[in-house]
Formats: C-alpha cells, structure tokens, sequence
C-alpha cells in the first residue's frame, strides 16, 4: 500500500502519543506533549506538522513549527515495521516545504545526546551539527513535577 503523508490534525492525537511513546530515543513532557500542549502547537503553527498513514495506520508523525525566524522539528518518529522506507525523509521534506512556503530560511532540531541512531539519521540526511553554540534553557514558571519519558 502507498504511503500517505498528510497535515496533522487534532483527531491524531492519540495515534501520534502511541507512536511517541514506542520510539526509543524520544523524550516527552507531560505539559508540552499533553493533548491541550499539542492542539496548541498545532494551532499556532498550522499546517506545518505532518503525519504518515499506511492505510489507516498511522506510521509515522513530525511536529513543525517556527518563531519567525527559525523553524523547529519536534519528535520526528516512524514505526519500526516502517522503517528504511524513505518515510522519515518525506516527512522532514515535507516541513521543511511548508518552512520555506511561510519565508523560513533555517530549520533546527534537538536530538538526545544519546539517541545514536537518531544522530545516525539526521547526519545521514544532511544535517550538520552546530557546535558552536549550546542550548540552555529555563522554566518561565514553576516547573511541572513529573516527565512522561526522557530517554
């Protein structure tokens, strides 16, 4: 069956936390990635986010989005039994179309230092790691207690 690639649509929800949750590699929040979380994202960034259906399978799914300036993958993830299909790719081309259709030259992402086969992925794919710069991040409130997964 042919793979399609579609915008992502609040109604996915539940398949994309299942695809979420079963990729290694992949860290969830429990504010950023709950249901009210994610239809935010969505609707301040429409048709950005994208996911992939074999069928009526979902099988792979990336969050898009951008500030302006930058734009930002989040939690790219394909099935296991999907992957090596090119369905990965399709799904970052797709953002980056959709990036460069709203004038957004750059694209970032984040990657878990140990996510090996992630970093394989993006490195194979063209992406260049920035060592020039670092992340650093802080809480604009109190911090939530508790993580959904961090890997």
């Amino acid at each position: 069956m042919k793979i399609k690639i579609r915008p992502m649509t609040p109604r996915d929800y539940a398949a994309v936390m299942q695809l979420w949750r079963s990729t290694p590699g992949l860290g969830l929040h429990a504010t950023d990635d709950s249901r009210a979380g994610i239809l935010r994202y969505l609707r301040r960034n429409p048709g950005l986010s994208f996911v992939a259906c074999d069928g009526v399978r979902l099988v792979g799914a990336v969050l898009s989005g951008h500030d302006g300036r930058r734009g930002t993958l989040h939690h790219l993830a394909v099935a296991q039994s999907h992957r090596k299909q090119g369905i990965g790719q399709a799904l970052v081309a797709r953002c980056r179309r959709a990036l460069a259709r709203q004038q957004i030259p750059k694209c970032n992402i984040f990657v878990y230092r140990a996510n090996v086969s992630g970093q394989a992925f993006w490195m194979h794919t063209g992406w260049q790691e920035r060592t020039d710069l670092s992340l650093l991040q802080q809480w604009t409130g109190p911090r939530p207690s508790r993580k959904l997964r961090a890997c």
